[in-house]
């Protein structure tokens, strides 16, 4: 009986010691072990991914916005293409929290914007685009430019 008793508290140890680990983990860390998942805008400092990462964040007023959702189901029809490019999406759909990445780029509605890994916009659109569209634009980028220029040179 003891054994058992010592068996169940070190499993309930180690998921406490597991979850606590996930609390403690930084943003880029979360976003380093599955890029392809989206990230609540209000759960992170978009400033602790400059120069790491290219934020795509989609803005609703409801997550049941149709054009939201299309958005998103976009997004996640071809994660390896944006992951390629180190794009962090984030999503806001309650404008009443008032994120600070709300309060910096003041959608109204629906809006998807493209920023670089500077931390500056670089494309607002009021309306949902496909991931060709948008990997095209952020191939544009000097800075994308100049990482697949050294990308090649390493071949």
């Amino acid at each position: 009986m003891i054994r058992i008793f010592a068996l169940i508290s070190w499993c309930l140890a180690a998921n406490v010691a597991v979850a606590q680990e996930v609390e403690t983990m930084s943003g880029p860390d979360l976003w380093n072990a599955d890029r392809s998942i989206a990230f609540d805008a209000t759960s992170l400092d978009i400033d602790d991914f400059i120069w790491l990462a290219r934020p795509v964040v989609v803005f609703a007023d409801s997550p049941n916005d149709p054009r939201f959702r299309q958005q998103m189901d976009m997004l996640s029809a071809r994660p390896d293409e944006l992951a390629e490019r180190d794009v962090i999406i984030l999503t806001d759909t309650d404008p009443a929290a008032r994120s600070d990445l709300r309060l910096r780029l003041r959608p109204r509605g629906f809006m998807l914007v493209i920023m670089g890994k500077d931390g500056e916009v670089e494309l607002r659109k009021p309306g949902p685009w496909n991931v060709r569209e948008i990997s095209r634009t952020i191939d544009k980028m000097p800075i994308r430019e100049q990482e697949i220029n050294d990308r090649r040179a390493l071949q």
